[in-house]
């Protein structure tokens, strides 16, 4: 990188080359001085001398014209590879183990493409063996460059030291080729992209082959074939980490912990060309055609795609040549243009084309289904789907900004030792907010362990503030970063979830706000799966109701509510269960608000109706103003909501409540006049439990679907009815059906508090995995 960084320097006519040249060659003098003595120094610094005297004479020749070639690059770029090659066998040799420097170029034949030189592989090898039969022992040799027949320094590409390697170890039939890098071998997928990309132990050679193409840099694509040609395993080791045993390439390997895939790669950034059109159909030569301008035009094909209908091919290449491929395209068509017979060219860009690899793709089944399922559950658009005739590799061209998005996604789909990550965004951070991080968090190692799903919290708001964080946020400490988040303002908040385009996202509304619910639609239309308490949306308009179920399997997200009707109890559930099992309900009973439960349960003989109200308040079971539980609004919308999940198109204008409060209480201008009112009106509720007492019942909050009539009101109970043991703000929920008939189904436990509504939508998001896609 310094060599070719000083000779643009000196080829743009900047004079700052010659301190670059100065700082590169201190830094050599320096190491031998370090590791070097007596006349190994010598002999080494005499010989850099030489050559950084030879490198600065080019180097002010390319400024004087200002002029950098091919050729002159490949010579400068050399001296890298001969003085460390050099300098390493004068520290072997210095230290008894005798170490013969070749210089590579004196054995490695290419032809005269510059940069990225061809070998003359019969050559090189009958050179290679001849001078090792006159030099045994130990060789330290340069990589990357070689030479062409004139003698003139070549490179073989970047990534061409692996290559050498491999053109040495062929030659002379060695056992291994190893191949010391700086990570642990070849990965599942990139790991900047991909935390828990791990190492392969085994890979084949196909396989390698194809990962090194679709940007697996650890391994430099030509340095598979010479290996492969003399059935020579490559060895892929960390320098850092020597005892780490890294990846075995070869022709065959062990499955791989019965992975449907071997690993994934990217390239990160592409551009898509169509060519289209009727007249295209039936018609021989228009690929060949298409495919001989570019390569006449020196412009790389990265993947092909034909449509069955002949209507079309699509070929993707870098953007910085896909200006020359349109032009290329543009003039070969020219005439079919002009007379339509072709569409104008189309051009995709922002792309980057993600491939799955693996030998086990051409004999396993599914494995097309299984990809596809995990890039349309996250929300990611496939432009175009390519497979190899080999079998090997699926590769689909997606948007660019959803590249890291699929490789995880796609990653943690396929490989059974990958945690899931859900990345959580939270609005609300009251009583039910508070517990479900708590919930979280102290859970969260034991989800991963057991069951290998974390959950990352990515945005968090209350109604005045909101922070973000994408690496995620401490549940520790939340309450201190969000108090020094920005202004909450939803539009922005949603925006924000969208721009992240985060795997797994769902978002958790923990609030009773009318507002928040607006937003529903846009939050599913970006593939964010929504679970909330809040009952606004499901209870409104059937219409809008019914389109958040559209929206929600559409764009394969999960909007899930469970917690509006029961808390934790699965009410929704159950009945979802009977409905897609074909049974009919016809009967729905039950005591759907813990509170009211709570204050039913708790007015006894001796007790002031008013005094249970308060302490139902003071216990946080009530909603700020009570009167939204005791007036029967909060289970009208929970009935509704079941009415709806049956099949009904029942609107909450439709419900039927009997008003539980007298007039001075409902009307009262505010809380502290209700209590005020409420107390006033304790001789007419004791009147009510009196007369209830003497026949041997209790007073209970019963809302009732039958008929397709929805209706609410106070009922006077005995011992016979399901719910006349209910106390302490339990739920129950009687469901009559075709199959549960005539005893109904019967679901009990806790329908308020904070907690056990925060660990309903807990239970949500831990399974989100199984409910989109």
């Amino acid at each position: 990188d310094k060599l070719l960084e000083m000779a643009h320097s000196a080829a743009s006519g900047k004079a700052i080359f010659e301190s670059q040249w100065t700082t590169l060659k201190q830094r050599h003098f320096d190491t031998i001085a370090d590791i070097l003595t007596g006349s190994f120094f010598d002999i080494t610094q005499e010989k850099l001398n030489t050559r950084f005297d030879n490198l600065l004479n080019v180097l002010r020749a390319i400024h004087a014209i200002q002029e950098l070639t091919p050729r002159t690059k490949d010579y400068i770029v050399s001296f890298g590879e001969r003085n460390s090659a050099f300098i390493i066998a004068q520290f072997l040799t210095q230290e008894g183990i005798p170490a013969n420097y070749l210089d590579a170029r004196k054995v490695i034949l290419t032809d005269d493409q510059f940069g990225q030189a061809q070998v003359n592989i019969k050559e090189s090898n009958s050179r290679i063996k001849n001078w090792f039969d006159n030099h045994p022992g130990l060789a330290v040799i340069t990589g990357f460059i070689g030479a062409n027949s004139a003698g003139i320094t070549t490179t073989l590409g970047r990534g061409g030291s692996d290559y050498t390697a491999a053109l040495f170890g062929a030659a002379l039939e060695a056992e291994r080729i190893e191949i010391w890098t700086d990570v642990n071998g070849i990965l599942t997928a990139d790991p900047r992209a991909v935390k828990d990309a791990h190492t392969l132990p085994e890979v084949t050679y196909a396989e390698a082959m194809e990962m090194s193409h679709f940007g697996a840099k650890v391994i430099y694509p030509p340095t598979i074939q010479p290996a492969l040609q003399a059935d020579i395993p490559i060895y892929i080791r960390n320098t850092f980490e020597p005892d780490f045993e890294g990846t075995k390439i070869s022709a065959t390997r062990q499955s791989n912990n019965n992975n449907m895939i071997t690993g994934m790669a990217s390239i990160g950034q592409v551009v898509l060309l169509t060519l289209r059109g009727s007249g295209m159909v039936g018609v021989p030569g228009f690929a060949a055609r298409l495919f001989n301008c570019l390569a006449q035009g020196g412009v790389n094909i990265i993947m092909i795609t034909q449509g069955s209908s002949e209507h079309s091919i699509s070929f993707a290449v870098t953007p910085q040549e896909s200006d020359k491929a349109l032009n290329l395209v543009e003039a070969a068509f020219e005439i079919e243009l002009a007379q339509k017979k072709v569409e104008p060219i189309k051009v995709e860009k922002d792309l980057c084309i993600m491939a799955i690899i693996g030998e086990s793709i051409k004999i396993r089944h599914n494995i097309s289904g299984t990809l596809f399922k995990a890039l349309g559950a996250n929300g990611v658009n496939v432009v175009a789907i390519a497979q190899g005739s080999s079998e090997l590799i699926i590769s689909v061209v997606i948007h660019k900004s959803d590249e890291k998005k699929a490789l995880n996604a796609v990653h943690e789909t396929f490989f059974s030792d990958s945690i899931t990550q859900i990345h959580l965004f939270l609005v609300g951070v009251g009583l039910v907010g508070k517990k479900l991080l708590q919930q979280i968090s102290q859970q969260n190692e034991t989800l991963r362990k057991t069951h290998q799903i974390e959950i990352s919290l990515i945005g968090l708001a209350n109604s005045r503030q909101m922070y973000f964080a994408e690496k995620g946020i401490s549940f520790d400490n939340y309450a201190e970063l969000l108090s020094k988040g920005e202004s909450m303002d939803m539009p922005t908040f949603v925006k924000r979830m969208g721009d992240f385009n985060l795997r797994n996202s769902i978002f958790v509304d923990a609030t009773a706000n009318e507002h928040i619910p607006l937003f529903y639609e846009s939050i599913l239309e970006k593939s964010i799966s929504i679970s909330t308490p809040n009952k606004i949306a499901a209870s409104s308009g059937y219409l809008q109701y019914s389109r958040l179920k559209k929206l929600a399997k559409q764009h394969h997200a999960a909007y899930k509510y469970e917690t509006n009707v029961g808390a934790g109890l699965p009410i929704i559930s159950s009945i979802q269960d009977l409905v897609r099992s074909g049974d009919q309900v016809l009967k729905i009973e039950g005591v759907l608000s813990g509170t009211l439960s709570f204050i039913f349960g708790a007015f006894t003989e001796g007790v002031k109706f008013s005094d249970v109200v308060k302490e139902a308040k003071e216990k946080g079971f009530t909603e700020p103003d009570p009167r939204i539980d005791l007036s029967g609004k909060d289970v009208a919308r929970k009935i509704v909501i079941l009415a709806r999940e049956i099949g009904l198109k029942v609107e909450l204008s439709d419900v039927i409540i009997d008003p539980v409060l007298p007039p001075i209480c409902s009307h009262a201008p505010d809380v502290d006049s209700f209590f005020e009112a409420l107390e006033s009106s304790n001789d007419f509720f004791e009147n009510l439990r009196k007369k209830a007492s003497d026949q041997g019942k209790v007073l209970r909050m019963i809302a009732k679907l039958e008929d397709g009539i929805c209706h609410i009101g106070l009922q006077a109970v005995d011992n016979t009815s399901p719910f006349y043991a209910l106390q302490g703000g339990d739920n129950m929920i009687a469901i009559t059906s075709r199959r549960y008939s005539p005893y109904p189904l019967v679901v009990r436990g806790p329908g308020a508090g904070a907690s056990v509504t925060a660990a309903g939508v807990f239970a949500e998001i831990v399974g989100l995995m199984s409910d989109i896609g």
